[in-house]
């Protein structure tokens, strides 16, 4: 088996570093842009939507295809490290034009660039998640590299909610916050790249052959574990990309407290970096799939309490920013690790190691559960009377607030039925290993 100690910290943290840039691009993509496009720039609520849907059913296609790319090129660098700084240009011009858009954008505009970007990203993305999957074949060391990036991912969010405000001298995200966040990010991410590439080695490929691409989808689907912790994933995803979308509107017009948007996010994602050292403990008892279970758990009575709140109630949100961001630690950390273990179920039995594939159809469902969220939620605001720039009707406000805290409990509820008696534990893992690398 590899050595859990095969790795310094040093590298782990090193290996961490890239998720800040990156994470700083995540959340106002979701969550500032369709805000920014639609209340700050004027473009329709329900257009903007439907077009950040589309570009994630574009990814559909696009993923897939760069993953499998990036497992059968080997150039002599690496294939995981080639790839990984082949899409930085990318990313950084589709950033630029996104988060620096001028005055008076077209959809069409947030269209084109918005798809530009997603290449980028995917090219950056799906190869840096399977470097660190590949890494270490150790259960628990598994868990200690995605709780390093993910982790990161959480101080790189909590630097794309403080330096806007810092950027704008305001609480609301306007032009000068997003062209701060795009500095930055044009910045720090290829120099935070060309640290990873320096100090963490290409990891070692344990493939026996190369198998087809047709094949290799057959086994894919047929790798029923994999499409289970993928469909719990996705559904647990879209739980929490509906609140993580509908953040700012609810803070801003349920609570009527648009001030308070920084300070709540800042108190949620703190917690989430709190919670990922705690929860990487208690899986180390529990095993990850099952400690997961009981994180979402945790959240479901949490969320619900959102659905009693009105004008005024910062503080009892702020209780609630807590207790979620708690759990988030889990939802960041524990099923990354989880995937790493079910790639192994597919290398033992095709002899190939592909995870790159495997982790676009990762991202993918991270992308097309926030997508939806998006998709989902603006349209039915949209329906419901819902307005950003004026005043709205208690029903409209109820809409908002039973699909920030409402929904995402079912949704919840059902990742935790597929995902309490998933079969891939650490003993079944080292068996895999063992196969894997005789």
């Amino acid at each position: 088996m590899t050595d859990p100690k095969g790795l310094r910290w040093s590298q782990i943290v090193v290996y961490g570093l890239p998720a800040i840039p990156i994470s700083v691009l995540t959340l106002p993509f979701f969550i500032f842009i369709p805000t920014f496009y639609t209340k700050t720039l004027g473009l329709d609520l329900a257009l903007v939507g439907i077009v950040l849907s589309a570009i994630r059913l574009f990814d559909a296609v696009n993923d897939p295809f760069i993953g499998w790319m990036s497992d059968r090129i080997r150039p002599t660098f690496g294939r995981r490290r080639s790839w990984f700084l082949a899409g930085i240009p990318l990313t950084i011009l589709g950033t630029w034009m996104i988060f620096v858009p001028g005055n008076a954008p077209s959809i069409h505009y947030l269209a084109i660039w918005g798809l530009v970007l997603s290449i980028g990203w995917s090219m950056v993305q799906l190869p840096y998640a399977a470097w660190g999957a590949e890494l270490s074949g150790n259960y628990q060391m598994r868990s200690r590299l995605s709780g390093a990036r993910e982790g990161l991912v959480v101080v790189g969010t909590l630097i794309a909610i403080v330096l806007p405000i810092v950027a704008s001298g305001s609480q609301e995200i306007d032009a000068s916050g997003l062209f701060a966040l795009a500095v930055f990010v044009c910045l720090a991410l290829p120099l935070t790249a060309t640290m990873t590439v320096w100090m963490v080695p290409e990891p070692k490929e344990h493939s026996r052959q190369s198998i087809g691409f047709a094949d290799g989808m057959r086994f894919l689907r047929k790798n029923t574990v994999f499409m289970r912790l993928l469909l719990s994933f996705f559904i647990n995803g879209l739980a929490n990309g509906l609140p993580a979308t509908l953040f700012l509107l609810f803070v801003g017009n349920v609570l009527n407290a648009p001030s308070a948007q920084g300070p709540l996010l800042i108190t949620y994602f703190l917690c989430g970096i709190i919670g990922v050292p705690i929860w990487l403990k208690i899986s180390a008892r529990l095993g990850k799939h099952r400690t997961w279970c009981v994180a979402m758990l945790l959240a479901l009575p949490v969320f619900l309490l959102v659905l009693l709140l009105g004008e005024g109630d910062v503080w009892w949100f702020g209780i609630i920013c807590i207790l979620t961001g708690l759990t988030l630690g889990a939802d960041l950390t524990l099923p990354a690790s989880i995937q790493a273990d079910v790639i192994d179920l597919d290398t033992a039995e095709t002899g190939e190691q592909r995870s790159g594939l495997y982790f676009a159809f990762w991202g993918l469902a991270t992308k097309a559960s926030l997508a939806l969220g998006v998709g989902l939620a603006f349209p039915l605001l949209s329906w419901a009377g819902f307005d950003a720039q004026t005043d709205n009707t208690s029903s409209a406000l109820f809409t908002l607030a039973l699909l920030y805290g409402g929904l995402p409990v079912l949704l919840k509820a059902l990742a935790i039925g597929l995902m309490w008696n998933f079969p891939l534990d650490e003993a079944r893992q080292i068996e895999l290993r063992t196969k894997i690398e005789a």
